[in-house]
Order: C-alpha cells, then structure tokens, then sequence
C-alpha cells in the first residue's frame, strides 16, 4: 500500500473518530441537561434536549455513511476493521442515549409546574449521577483505548440496576400511600427506567471498547440486579 494511501486511511480514520467524538459529547450533554431539566421541572431546557436528538440523529447517519465508504474503498482487517466496526456500534448506542434524553425530557414537559416533595427526587438523582459518570468514564476510554477503565464500567451495571429496583419500590410505595402521587410518580418511573437504560448503552459502549482493543468479547455474563420484573406489591384492603 502506497504512502499516499495509507495517509489517506488514517485521515479517514480520524475523521470516524472525531465525527464520534462530537456525537459522544453532544449525547452525553443531552442526558446532563434531560436529568437537570427533570430536577428542577425545567420545560425551556427540555426543549432544548428535545431539538438536540436531531443533531444526533444527523451525527450517527453520517458516521454510518463514513464507515460504509471506508470499508468499500480500504477493506481494511484486522485492527482497523474493529475500529470501523466499533465506531459502528458505538454511534448506535449513542443515537439510543439521545432518544432516552429526549423521552426524559418529553416527560419533564408533562410533569412541568408540578411541584411535589424533594424527597421524591432523591434516588433518582443519586442513580442519574452514577449513569452520568458511568456514561463519561466509558467515552474517555474509548477515546483513550482504555479497556480496563471500560471493564470497570461494565462491571458497575449491576449497580445502577440495584438503584433502578430500589427506586421503583420507593415510587411505588409513595403511590401506595396518597393516590395523588400516582400521576406524578408514574412519569418518574418511566424517567428512572430510561437512566437504567441509558446505564445499559453504557455498559455495551464498554463491552465495544473491550473488544476493540482485545478483539475479543467479554466472556463472563453481564452482571445485572434489575428485579422490577418480579417485585411484587402488596396493596392495603
């Protein structure tokens, strides 16, 4: 291969990791912002998170395109075909964590002037602020090829799952006790589960990374606490 050519593979290869790189931050703002918007019942930043998925919609189709182009101009193997193909993966895990913003802040809209007791935030807040870390911790260590700071992340899923279960028991239990809460707690559920969720695109970003500097998958199961499926409530009566 001509030095030219291997010039302008690398250029394409920077230019797949910096189109990441901007999806990656602009993602992982629009989560902060849909968490922020959602503490302090914000409807104006919602909005905005709201109009920011398109911009990440645009970013992962155009890194679809590049990496399609590239594969059909280089047929790259080996590493440089794992770095295609995790860019690949990890763009769609990205276009997920938008979309899981956006509904976030769709729900901060309905619930928007409603102001019920701080306590009901609590669990909520703490579990956001694990994803967020997870969710930054992860993007450095693709960027930084890091597998081990990634293999941290995967195994810290099952944390965010065993908040996720505790939390729902929480909202439930507040429901139980004044029917009024149902509304409101409702839509906290459904916000809970999509920062359990956007905790999970984190993890597979980070099962990504493993593979793109090992070229192998991670062996053992994915460490999950997520009992939500099973809890059961008794009512009074």
């Amino acid at each position: 291969m001509s030095d030219h050519i291997v010039s302008s593979f690398d250029t394409e290869l920077k230019g797949l990791a910096e189109n990441l790189a901007e999806m990656g931050g602009l993602a992982e703002k629009m989560v902060g912002d849909s968490v922020s918007a959602l503490l302090s019942r914000d409807g104006t930043l919602a909005q905005k998170v709201i109009a920011a998925d398109k911009s990440v919609d645009q970013m992962q189709q155009r890194i679809e395109e590049l990496a399609i182009l590239t594969i059909a101009r280089r047929q790259p193997m080996a590493v440089d075909l794992r770095a295609i193909v995790a860019a690949l993966r990890v763009s769609n895990d990205l276009e997920r964590i938008g979309d899981l913003a956006k509904n976030t802040a769709k729900r901060v809209i309905a619930i928007e002037g409603e102001f019920k007791s701080p306590k009901l935030f609590g669990g909520l807040n703490h579990m956001s602020e694990l994803v967020l870390g997870q969710l930054k911790t992860v993007l450095d260590a693709y960027a930084e090829r890091d597998n081990d700071r990634a293999v941290d992340v995967w195994r810290q899923d099952g944390e965010i799952d065993a908040l996720y279960t505790s939390l729902f028991r929480e909202l439930l239990t507040y429901m139980m006790e004044d029917p009024r809460n149902i509304g409101f707690c409702t839509h906290l559920l459904f916000c809970a589960k999509n920062i359990e969720r956007i905790g999970d695109h984190a993890t597979n970003i980070a099962e990504t990374v493993h593979f793109l500097v090992t070229g192998q998958m991670l062996a053992d199961d994915r460490p999950k606490q997520d009992n939500t499926s099973t809890t059961t409530i008794e009512f009074p009566g």
